[in-house]
């Protein structure tokens, strides 16, 4: 990367968290990683469409439920990798691989059939996403890629994330709801 880059995404980091090293990482995904550059230093709140597969995959999940997910990954669990909002949906960056192994293990754990995990958008290889430009546009890094290889959850701790999550959100009882409409006797004071 030229001096003129690394000036140009190091006067960024501090404020938007994108690095040097984190956009080198995002534009190693691309055919082009030179001009995806280029592009980024002449326009710098610029989404770019870039493939999965390679570098990572992207789980698109909507933006109330993928916080949640994010919470239980830093609260709870290992972490996460890059992760960004675009456009009402939280972008999980995952390793190469996840979506095409997620969607079976959220079947294999019903999640899938009884509502409590929405419907997860997994692109992997063959697919392609927009993703959001260092700067903020019309999106916003919550974990900005800082590092040209971050680690990468892969399909196994995002399923433990979405399962939590959902069971954060579904509060189950063991006792029958109350009858409202069920006559209810005092009869502590009965001799």
């Amino acid at each position: 990367m030229s001096d003129t880059r690394k000036e140009l995404f190091a006067d960024r980091s501090d404020v938007y968290g994108v690095t040097a090293d984190g956009a080198e990482w995002l534009a190693s995904a691309g055919t082009y990683p030179r001009s995806m550059l280029a592009l980024w230093s002449d326009r710098p709140d610029a989404p770019v469409v870039l493939p999965c597969g390679t570098a990572f995959d992207v789980v698109s999940v909507p933006a109330i439920f993928g916080r949640r997910m994010l919470d239980r990954l830093w609260g709870e669990g290992p972490g996460s990798g890059p992760v960004a909002v675009f456009r009402g949906r939280t972008l999980l960056f995952a390793a190469p691989g996840t979506a095409h192994r997620l969607p079976s293990l959220l079947r294999w754990e019903e999640f899938g059939r009884t509502g409590a995990v929405p419907p997860l958008l997994c692109h992997g290889a063959g697919d392609a996403v927009t993703v959001p430009a260092p700067t903020p546009f019309d999106s916003r890094w919550l974990v900005a890629p800082d590092t040209r290889h971050p680690w990468l959850p892969g399909p196994e701790i995002l399923l433990w994330a979405a399962v939590r999550a959902a069971r954060a959100a579904v509060r189950i009882s063991i006792f029958p709801p109350a009858d409202q409409g069920a006559k209810v006797y005092d009869v502590s004071r009965r001799r």
